[in-house]
């Protein structure tokens, strides 16, 4: 299986650096024609400039590839439906959007400001689901296309300092679940990446021996997947340092109290058999995790009636 990408357009947002340049010139590398957009800010969200997002575009033209520049903070609506026009009207399609556009404002939850708190979030949330808004219609008029989200470890687990941009990564994961599931008749589908890389987000955080290995180029050989028609939709793939692992929500069996027992004393008895994973499930949709409750509570009904 040779995973190529001609013929077909991809927009990657945050691509003038980092984790983005590397998807971009990636993509480009194996046919596709790519919209670098880079709103060109440091990381903290402040300044901008289209150097950083021309720079990308240079190199895969010098590479032999097809690449235009995109400065639209992702947002802003406006900008970021006049970036999908410039692709539509450059190419004609949209077939790949990686929604990798991010900052970060660390601060603990007690230090931390509504401005820092909602900034962080309106672009790492807002603007995929700003990028996904726009694209939809494309993908769904021309039968089809992929959406990879960028998740976080802050956000599946935690890590001190984060509530902001673990907020946001959790929920590009929650939006991810939802668009899986309203894309699955068009045949759009929707993953997520949650990478490791030596960015300038993480520049601070590791050693030097750690950067070796935290290349971005073992995040995108993941990225480049799930962004293929050989994906599969609704996954989120961990990856960094050459490793590789499907991250998950699963809901445990759990335990059914008939009406007369539904105390939380009850509950707290229970615990330990409520945190049995032995028959632990993934669910497609929101909607199981209600079927599997009543579905308990009507077998206690009928044995009750036996």
């Amino acid at each position: 299986m040779d995973i190529r990408f001609d013929g077909k357009v991809a927009i990657v947002t945050g691509a003038g650096n980092g984790l983005g340049r590397s998807h971009a010139l990636a993509l480009a590398a194996r046919g596709a024609k790519v919209v670098v957009n880079d709103l060109g800010g440091r990381v903290d969200g402040s300044g901008s400039s289209l150097s950083a997002a021309e720079k990308v575009v240079a190199e895969i033209k010098a590479n032999g590839g097809d690449a235009i520049a995109n400065g639209a903070n992702v947002t802003n609506v406006l900008e970021v439906d006049a970036m999908v026009r410039q692709a539509l009207q450059t190419w004609g399609r949209v077939d790949i959007l990686i929604n990798n556009a991010g900052i970060l404002r660390d601060k603990s939850f007690a230090k931390v400001t509504d401005d820092d708190f909602k900034l962080v979030v309106d672009v790492h949330l807002m603007g995929a689901k700003n990028c996904s808004k726009a694209v939809w219609e494309a993908m769904k008029t021309q039968g089809g296309g992929t959406i990879v989200m960028t998740t976080s470890s802050s956000g599946l687990y935690g890590n001190f300092g984060q509530a902001n941009y673990g907020a946001a990564k959790m929920g590009q994961v929650g939006l991810m679940n939802v668009l899986a599931i309203e894309g699955a008749k068009y045949n759009i589908k929707v993953n997520a990446i949650s990478p490791c890389a030596a960015t300038r987000m993480l520049s601070d955080l590791v050693d030097e021996q750690a950067n070796q290995v935290l290349t971005v180029e073992s995040v995108t050989a993941g990225l480049l997947f799930l962004a293929s028609e050989h994906s599969p939709s609704k996954f989120i793939l961990a990856a960094g340092a050459g490793g590789y692992a499907s991250a998950g929500i699963f809901e445990t069996q759990g335990i059914y109290l008939p009406p007369e027992q539904q105390t939380p004393e009850n509950v707290a008895r229970n615990l330990t058999t409520i945190l049995d994973t032995s028959n632990q499930q993934q669910f497609k949709e929101g909607n199981d995790q209600t079927v599997k409750f009543v579905g308990k509570a009507v077998e206690y009904q009928k044995r009750a009636k036996q």
